[in-house]
């Protein structure tokens, strides 16, 4: 009989994970289980299918069903496992579509079962006109709703929260933002996200920061929210205050989490349990910096993440050496970008972190269409250390940071950031990158 891959979860790191375990033993036998209508889909392009630029949503799916089962991999969608009995290596599963369950035995296990949305407790969060944005039916409830809406309210004022403040405005909806805590952005230091506040107010954003959710209301359907500073109307709310990794599931059968509250996985993403693997967003990763767990829910760590399960499971080594926090997000007209730790984040780590802020352009002073461009560089005084970097430019001109975050790799310095040889032509940058400024300004 040939071993058995079941994986749970049919998604970014899922699906990885099987197409990765399939090649490398073409013998073993692989299904996954996926309780949604869609596998191995992009979830972070939902706010640009809400904003048109993505015209369906089926266009965010990568792989069908039918495109694995040619590769020799089981894929069933709206197939939700329910249950795991480890000691006899079986799921149950509940076919959603069918209202039937059955068995099936595992050798080998992967956990992909993602995260959630934090969705308060609070009244009229079930009224119809409230929306989640997770999976892509999320985003075509929110974009047919869209259509009678005039005015959206976003709870939380985080990576994807202001992607769809953007999608909304395109969209011609008035869009207000409500965050708990001081400022959007709360993820980057405060110099940038001040920055962040004034490109969406720029485009007809209200902000309300320092301000919490109370309650929503409505008759039948959402009509307005309360919330600390006063009531806003509203047809449409978006909740984005948070997710958290999907974890029941795994507990229920004993795999251990870790202190983030995601599952505890080695590099080469086993749990404590033989021939049981996790990956994705249910799962932690090790910040390469503090050498410590870090939860870091991105389609790419998902990604690596699934192949490493897949390569080891198929018999070959792999280890996934951890992550930085690098992350971009478009708002409007500029991107912000960040990787390694924010000045706050390494004075609490105990660093002795400096922060230096410089203010330059994208290209040469003299050439039409240039951009401001803002990094904020973090290092360690003495020993001149990367610790972090933040910046604000003109959409892909973020994309600098990757430099940054290959320096981190390597544990570089100050003055290796100052030695690179970075590519310079007028229409793409200054004679002296922004980068290399910051770089120059910390030494």
């Amino acid at each position: 009989m040939s071993e058995r891959l079941v994986v749970i979860g049919g998604v970014a790191a899922g699906m990885s994970a099987a197409a990765k375990a399939k090649r490398e033993n073409p013998e073993l036998e692989v299904v996954a289980f996926e309780k949604t209508h869609f596998v191995s889909y992009g979830a972070c392009g939902l706010p640009y299918f809400l904003s048109g630029e993505v015209a369906r949503v089926e266009d965010l799916v990568a792989r069908t069903p039918e495109q694995f089962k040619k590769q020799g991999i089981t894929a069933l969608t709206r197939h939700e496992v329910v249950a795991v009995d480890y000691e006899n290596r079986e799921v149950t599963v509940a076919a959603l579509d069918e209202g039937r369950e059955f068995k099936e035995r595992f050798d080998y296990l992967v956990v992909a079962t993602g995260a959630r949305p934090v969705v308060p407790d609070l009244p009229g969060v079930d009224l119809p006109g409230v929306f989640v944005l997770r999976i892509p039916e999320d985003g075509v409830a929110i974009r047919e709703w869209m259509a009678n809406a005039r005015r959206a309210v976003i709870v939380g004022g985080g990576y994807v929260g202001l992607e769809v403040a953007e999608a909304f405005r395109s969209r011609g909806l008035e869009v207000a933002v409500v965050e708990a805590e001081e400022r959007v952005l709360p993820m980057v230091d405060s110099e940038l996200s001040e920055i962040v506040a004034e490109e969406l107010k720029k485009h007809g954003v209200e902000l309300l920061t320092g301000t919490r959710l109370e309650a929503i209301l409505g008759e039948g359907k959402v009509e307005a929210v309360e919330t600390t500073a006063g009531r806003l109307a509203a047809d449409l709310v978006l909740l984005s205050v948070g997710i958290r990794p999907n974890v029941e599931l795994a507990k229920s059968f004993g795999v251990a989490l870790g202190p983030t509250g995601a599952i505890q996985v080695d590099e080469k993403m086993r749990t404590n349990l033989e021939g049981v693997f996790a990956a994705g967003d249910v799962a932690e990763s090790r910040h390469l910096l503090t050498n410590e767990p870090y939860w870091l829910p991105l389609g790419d760590v998902a990604n690596k993440h699934g192949r490493t399960a897949g390569t080891v499971i198929g018999g070959r080594e792999a280890a996934f050496r951890g992550v930085l926090g690098t992350a971009i997000t478009r708002i409007f007209d500029r991107a912000v970008a960040v990787t390694g730790l924010t000045e706050t984040e390494a004075k609490k780590k105990g660093f002795a972190a400096k922060g230096v802020l410089i203010k330059s352009r994208d290209r040469a002073h003299y050439m039409p269409g240039g951009h401001p461009f803002v990094v904020k560089l973090v290092y360690e005084e003495g020993s001149g250390r990367l610790l972090g970097a933040q910046v604000v430019g003109h959409r892909n001109d973020a994309l600098r940071i990757d430099a940054v975050a290959a320096l981190l790799y390597k544990k570089g310095t100050v003055e290796d950031l100052r030695a690179l040889d970075l590519a310079y032509a007028p229409p793409f940058s200054p004679v002296w990158d922004p980068l290399l400024v910051a770089a120059n300004q910390a030494r």
